[in-house]
């Protein structure tokens, strides 16, 4: 299961006083499950970028109060600054990073503008997915006038806000709300110190290209249309703004990108784009730079993308997958790339819910056979389960590489795939396990001293405990999937390893056993059994299978060996 995560960007008009920076980044990161990411004050500007990400519930109510902070703190009657801006909040962003659709992000963006406008009397305007009126969806149109035109601009009926008053509030100016793809600052580095150069190559990729030219595709005269407008010709790349200009620290010209849609140009085309426009040019691309932090997603699919040219498996560690999109497009040239603090998903991770499966295999066995309950059955169940997934990625990783089966890799690579998604569930699933138990023991220690404290906590308890079931009900079925993979390798697969795809399947199936056991010790508890009727009459035919397939497949490996 995705984790959700939204991010949000909120730009505040104050980049010069510290203490109200300070008061508004406070406020936004007060909420629960909404992190701080980074602040961002430009002095010259008069504009400050506040980074928040988390659930999407928590990182709307941390922009809500970052914009209710911002109007009580900021008068814009006072305000001056070199970026274009019309309120207090000039705009605010919601970013959708994983799990989470532009749809639902737009949605969202219309509920807390219309909270904006609702609660703290500022006319709001919708923007990007957020806003269905076309004419409406850019920024710079909305903006246009700025804070300074915004009392005449209130009185027009066509820009009449999405929400709010259509009074001009002279403290707070008015705050533009939407949705938007996550945008990346990458920039990557040329073997020359010509700016002239990196331009041309930028120009060269750009979405927007380069003005047509009459003869010399420099010097020419720029060819116009009808209405004397300049023609254009376009780049190669869409939803990629570039130009190239020279870096004194570093002593390399960079062609640096704003890409505005990973969906359309992820991170690893636009690098082979500018190596491929660079080689024709006569330069060599010698690496690159993200700038600020980065979803996980861009770089999984630049490993991913690594490993197909090379006709590999793309079933390996999520690791691996990193390390490959970090070497190939040369991230730590001009210094080091850490994961840990450049991946947002990694900068949000919370240990607690990583415990068990950071330990060692030493510690997490005697962690296992401590005093305490927990980890327990279910969360050894999972780790069996992710043993036997791996040992299936593993059959699978060394069919690809076997001599004469070249073409084959992408079947094998197909079941790696399968194999190491399984095992990323299971493994979460092993600390899943504990914190659901941990739920239980902690809605037992709820008072009961009166009938209604005593219909509470029966509540929580029931509650507590249908999680409790559902977590090793998710180990079974996803264990289950093992067996699919097990079988088409023990029969198509490297004949070495068959004896691997047999404990693979023996694994799959003490998780599915284990998990069940679990499923039913604490089905056992409830009064309601209504709350998990299906999952009990399910998981007694999903037992029985896995028996049957692991009967079936450790049969057909002894008549392998």
């Amino acid at each position: 299961m995705t984790e959700r995560i939204l991010e949000c960007v909120p730009n505040f008009s104050e980049g010069r006083d510290p203490e109200i920076i300070r008061r508004i980044a406070d406020a936004m990161g007060a909420v629960d499950g909404a992190v701080v990411l980074h602040v961002d004050p430009g002095k010259a500007t008069n504009r400050t970028v506040v980074t928040v990400a988390g659930a999407p519930e928590a990182v709307v109510e941390s922009a809500f109060r970052g914009i209710a902070e911002a109007a009580a703190l900021i008068d814009m009657r006072k305000h001056s600054g070199e970026h274009p801006r019309m309120g207090a909040t000039d705009v605010c962003p919601l970013v959708p990073i994983a799990g989470i659709t532009m749809e639902e992000a737009a949605e969202l963006a219309r509920g807390l503008a219309e909270r904006v406008g609702r609660e703290l009397g500022i006319a709001a305007y919708l923007y990007e997915a957020a806003q269905p009126d076309a004419a409406r969806r850019s920024l710079s149109v909305i903006r246009e006038g700025e804070y300074e035109a915004l009392e005449q601009k209130l009185r027009l009926p066509r820009w009449k806000p999405d929400y709010g008053p259509a009074t001009f509030n002279p403290k707070s100016g008015a705050t533009v709300i939407g949705a938007r793809d996550f945008l990346v600052a990458y920039n990557v580095n040329l073997n020359t110190t010509s700016t002239r150069r990196a331009n041309a190559v930028a120009f060269d990729v750009r979405e927007a290209g380069r003005p047509r030219r009459e003869g010399h595709a420099l010097t020419g005269k720029v060819l116009t249309d009808d209405t004397g407008a300049p023609l254009a010709l376009p780049g190669t790349l869409k939803a990629v703004k570039a130009i190239g200009w020279f870096i004194d620290e570093y002593g390399v010209a960079q062609v640096s990108m704003n890409l505005t849609d990973l969906g359309v140009t992820p991170v690893h085309v636009a690098f082979d784009e500018v190596e491929r426009a660079a080689r024709e040019r006569g330069m060599r691309v010698t690496g690159s730079e993200l700038v600020g932090l980065v979803p996980l997603k861009a770089l999984l699919d630049a490993g991913r993308h690594y490993l197909r040219k090379q006709h590999r498996s793309l079933g390996v560690a999520e690791r691996e997958l990193i390390h490959i999109a970090v070497r190939t497009l040369g991230l730590g040239e001009l210094g080091p790339f850490v994961p840990e603090e450049r991946i947002i998903e990694y900068r949000l991770r919370d240990p607690a819910t990583r415990r068990l499966v950071q330990m060692t295999l030493e510690g997490f066995v005697e962690e296992t056979a401590s005093e305490s309950p927990a980890p327990g059955g279910g969360s050894v169940s999972a780790a069996v389960g992710a043993m036997g997934a791996a040992l299936a990625a593993m059959v699978a990783n060394l069919s690809s590489h076997k001599r004469g089966w070249d073409e084959r890799w992408e079947e094998f690579s197909v079941w790696a795939e399968r194999g190491q998604a399984i095992q990323a569930e299971l493994l979460r699933l092993v600390d899943a396990d504990t914190r659901a138990f941990d739920k239980v023991l902690a809605a037992m220690q709820l008072p009961k001293d009166s009938d209604e404290q005593k219909v509470s906590r029966r509540a929580a308890i029931d509650a507590a405990t249908v999680e409790a079931i559902n977590v090793p009900w998710a180990v079974m079925q996803r264990a289950m999937e093992i067996f699919d993979i097990a079988e088409a390798l023990a029969e198509s697969g490297l004949q070495a390893s068959v004896s691997d795809a047999g404990v693979a399947a023996c694994c799959a199936r003490t998780a599915v056993r284990g998990a069940w056991l679990n499923v039913r010790i604490n089905a056992a508890t409830l009064k309601d059994k209504s709350l998990v009727s299906q999952v009990l009459a399910d998981g007694a035919k999903l037992a029985a299978e896995a028996d049957l397939r692991e009967s079936e497949l450790l049969a057909a490996v002894d008549g392998k060996l």
